[in-house]
């Protein structure tokens, strides 16, 4: 539909030069503002202690990383996987903070807390770039860095690869907008048969395509940034025209045709990259045992927990609360939410295509979304959660460009409601910052963090289990021992809980009971059981079967040869049984 008005022209068009007399707020200002902020609301993380949920992979129980930045270590990082993935940089940035601080959590937290300071003034400076809007950039960006949602990837120690990848890929995309624009005056000076400097826009390039390469070797998340970086050719670079970006979008099909060709043709690198990235990642979770096999999670039940994830994450950006570390993977849910879910997915889709040519900004946010979103969406179950906090890092983005721009676009021309509008943003700001600081106190120690995730969520028996672990490390066996029970009645096939709890058997000396859950951890994961087996070998130990314990600890061998604990035990007990032997 046109509009009456033949003359008006959108506020995303209108030129953000500012009213000549008018005093100019420096952007400078504002961005160093924004990082203080950061940087103050994020400090109490330097309180917080390692949690036992990844952590130890990547760093408390990790011996290669904890020996800091040697030549050994550097291409150990590029050689290996941890907690099955490979992103080399993260394990580097994981090495240089063990050399700097050794296992003081506090260095930990104050990298990832200067690295998300760092992303929020990164997010301010693009947009402020893609748009020419300074206070609506900022306000994007303050949303972005004081939403609760962002809490887990700044706090969690072993979610640097998204503070990281987040710094690499918006770092790409403001390169991208430099690059954009090198090509565009280059455009338009050779129709003005001006002399053009291209040098500029293949120095640009090419810092696009390295942050891009580095961000992926940090998390493979930003595979669709490609994507992107097409879409934001579409708003607000405007390289879809076919003429000087004066011309808007006009053009036949086939000159479009030709320009959305050239445009493709110009990020086959980024393509190429982002394919190796996806080829390696999944192989190398697929080898590591992360992925579901399709008979336990078919497609069909991945692809409404997709549906469904999309519309949970739009509640918890614009209603964040009941934030947990694990939502845990229901593997169904009820016909009526899954066609809900679709029919408001799927409405506000085609309202954002209608409405794309006069407000492209809705069609650039939402797609950005929905896009950016697809590697960690659950398509293909990876892990025990059905959607996490941390995967909205960069997606959201997309929604705060989608609703700051278009209640702009509402606002601007009556001076009323746009000072109501700002109020809102002023105030949805602070009240991120209360909720933020909340969501900080849960992640002082596994415990309070597990506890946390328990009360929030329903048959959370990963939380359960996590909360079983720390409650034994702080000498609470019986406590444990009931955490362990109630995530076995959740989901009786959970061979780690089982595992875990025969080990509390064993310390409080319930033999019998150990042996059980131990046996039980081992018929149900019998090609992971390594330390099941080493710790049912001490159970018999204990009890005087030497033979058995042998047993258990070649065999526990025989699934992992470096694990030195068997290694120790078999040698003590072969002992022991030569000893008899030659009495």
């Amino acid at each position: 539909m046109r509009r009456a008005v033949a003359n008006f022209k959108p506020a995303w068009r209108r030129t953000s030069a500012p009213v000549a007399g008018r005093l100019r707020f420096p952007a400078w200002l504002a961005a160093a503002g924004l990082a203080l902020l950061i940087l103050a609301l994020y400090w109490p993380a330097a309180r917080c202690a390692f949690v036992n949920y990844d952590d130890p992979d990547y760093v408390t129980a990790n011996v290669q990383v904890q020996k800091g930045l040697t030549w050994e270590n550097i291409k150990w990082a590029w050689a290996n996987t941890v907690a099955s993935n490979w992103n080399p940089l993260t394990v580097l940035s994981h090495q240089l903070d063990c050399q700097l601080f050794g296992l003081n959590s506090a260095g930990h937290h104050l990298t990832s807390v200067l690295l998300h300071a760092l992303n929020g003034v990164l997010v301010f400076v693009l947009l402020r770039q893609l748009t020419g809007a300074l206070w609506r950039s900022l306000l994007a960006a303050t949303l972005f860095a004081v939403h609760p949602l962002r809490v887990e990837s700044v706090v969690w120690i072993a979610e640097r690869k998204d503070v990281l990848s987040g710094c690499f890929g918006l770092l790409a995309l403001i390169f991208y907008a430099r690059f954009a624009q090198c090509k565009s005056g280059e455009h338009q000076a050779a129709s003005a048969q001006l002399p053009a400097h291209p040098g500029s826009a293949m120095v640009n390039y090419w810092l696009v395509l390295g942050c891009f390469a580095l961000g992926l070797m940090s998390k493979a998340m930003l595979v669709t940034w490609p994507f992107l970086m097409l879409l934001l050719d579409y708003w607000p670079l405007k390289r879809f025209a076919i003429y000087p970006a004066s011309s808007g979008y006009g053009g036949t099909g086939k000159l479009r045709f030709a320009v959305f060709r050239r445009l493709v043709i110009e990020k086959i690198p980024f393509f190429a990259l982002a394919a190796a990235a996806s080829v390696v990642t999944f192989n190398v979770q697929q080898e590591a045992g992360a992925m579901s096999r399709w008979e336990q999670t078919p497609f069909g039940a991945c692809g409404e927990n997709a549906v469904i994830s999309y519309c949970r994450y739009l509640g918890k950006l614009f209603w964040p609360t009941d934030l947990a570390v694990l939502y845990p993977y229901l593997g169904f849910w009820p016909l009526d939410k899954v066609l809900l879910a679709g029919v408001l997915l799927a409405g506000i889709s085609i309202l954002v295509w209608v409405w794309r040519r006069s407000y492209p900004f809705l069609l650039t946010g939402w797609l950005w979304f929905c896009g950016t979103l697809v590697p960690a969406i659950g398509l293909v179950q990876v892990g025990e959660q059905s959607m996490a906090d941390r995967y909205t890092y960069l997606p959201s983005l997309g929604i705060h460009i989608l609703a700051i721009w278009g209640a702009y676009e509402l606002a601007w021309r009556k001076a009323w409601l746009l000072t109501s509008m700002s109020a809102c943003g002023v105030a949805a700001i602070v009240g991120c910052l209360f909720l933020t600081r909340q969501q900080l106190s849960y992640w002082q120690d596994t415990e309070s963090l597990f506890r946390h995730a328990v009360e929030v969520t329903e048959d959370n028996y990963v939380a359960h289990n996590n909360l079983g672990s720390a409650l034994n490390d702080k000498g609470r066996p019986a406590e444990a021992v009931h955490e362990f029970q109630e995530a076995i009645r959740l989901k009786p096939d959970f061979a780690l809980a089982h595992y875990n709890l025969g080990n509390v058997y064993g310390v409080i000396g319930n033999v019998d009971g150990a042996i059980l859950q131990l046996e039980e951890a081992i018929r149900l994961e019998p090609d992971r059981a390594s330390f099941a087996h080493c710790e049912l070998g001490e159970v018999f130990d204990k009890k005087g079967q030497t033979d058995e314990a042998i047993r258990h600890y070649q065999e526990a061998l025989r699934l992992q040869p470096d694990l030195t604990e068997a290694r120790t035990n078999l040698e003590q007990a072969l002992n022991i049984k030569s000893t008899w032997a030659g009495r």
